[in-house]
């Protein structure tokens, strides 16, 4: 079992805004986001993923290459992931350039989590209509599978893009390309990634009990298909460190609160009051002691999770230090590093 980072960075509110695009009560900067991925590595955490939003108007650092190019040259042993690049937002070529870049500079450390997006009012930011979304996926994905993978020149003739006689530069160091990480929560979805090779990505708000089944589904249809690549699997859970029931009672309402605002329940198919309620009484929330906390994950190692990404709306370094310290050791004694207090 692994762990990891999941969220975003802010220039202003809150550095590490989970998958939401939301604020907490506190005030981190960029600096500090970029501290707080340095010390998870130092303390022997395996990946960070890095969400992408636009046009949320409070400080999102949208620009998630960039930022993680900047920590490729900042950090040595730690993964550098998307989670995911809304494809039909970006120029394939462009996008292309960006990710080999990036693999390169940092060593073949990138992994590359791609979406369709779910936030209406950020293709009305682009101009682009959601419905095209699918489509525009599936021609992004083709091209960037053959340009990351191909030396040679060659041309693409699609609906949405045109390319002649194009090689893309530089060649990313891991081969064929990047591992590809696919966001899937419906059944077609997961039995996609698993039949085209590629890890996969499972939410923050499905009790652990689904997240054992999708798992399974991914799993069995690798098994059916015949494929020799395992990949990966992600689950992402909310994380937040605290003493007593009735801090744990207010801060998973908190975070119900954020994920409804960042539409982050759209996933379990229930929003609103309702989706709030079904999370503030699963068993999705890493919310607790570190006591509390080892059963839940212990569930999702059992069930095939390789790795579990944290999202703390916090960025709370102490909460950090706890779960290596505290739960880390648990699960792998090699996995938690020294004290770097």
């Amino acid at each position: 079992m692994k762990f990891g980072l999941f969220g975003g960075a802010r220039v202003s509110g809150t550095a590490v805004a989970g998958a939401t695009g939301g604020m907490s009560g506190d005030s981190l900067g960029l600096a500090a986001y970029i501290d707080y991925v340095l010390l998870a590595e130092e303390l022997g955490f395996s990946n960070v993923f890095m969400v992408e939003h636009h046009f949320t108007g409070g400080g999102q650092v949208s620009s998630s290459l960039g930022l993680l190019t900047y920590l490729a040259a900042r950090t040595s042993r730690i993964r550098l992931g998307t989670a995911v690049i809304v494809l039909p937002w970006h120029n394939p070529a462009l996008l292309a350039e960006s990710v080999a870049t990036l693999d390169l500079l940092s060593g073949g450390r990138f992994d590359f989590g791609v979406g369709k997006g779910y936030k209406p009012q950020e293709f009305e930011g682009f101009c682009m209509n959601p419905s095209e979304a699918p489509e525009r996926f599936e021609e992004t994905l083709s091209f960037l599978r053959k340009a990351l993978s191909s030396s040679q020149r060659f041309s693409h003739e699609g609906k949405f893009w045109k390319f002649r006689e194009v090689v893309i530069e530089p060649r990313p160091v891991q081969t064929p390309h990047p591992p590809i990480w696919l966001a899937a929560n419906s059944d077609a979805s997961i039995r996609r990634a698993a039949r085209e090779g590629c890890s996969m990505l499972l939410d923050q708000v499905s009790p652990i009990d689904q997240i054992i089944e999708r798992i399974a589904i991914y799993r069995d249809e690798q098994k059916r298909v015949g494929v020799e690549f395992q990949g990966q699997i992600g689950v992402t859970r909310g994380l937040h460190i605290v003493d007593t029931e009735e801090a744990r009672r207010q801060m998973i309402e908190h975070y119900a609160f954020l994920l409804d605002k960042g539409r982050v329940f759209k996933f379990s198919g229930v929003e609103g009051a309702e989706g709030r309620r079904r999370y503030a009484e699963s068993d999705a929330p890493l919310i607790g002691s570190p006591s509390q906390l080892i059963s839940p994950i212990r569930r999702l190692a059992d069930g095939g999770a390789d790795l579990i990404l944290l999202a703390d709306m916090s960025g709370s370094t102490t909460g950090l230090r706890a779960f290596a310290h505290e739960i880390m050791p648990a699960f792998d004694s090699q996995t938690a590093l020294v004290d770097v207090a």
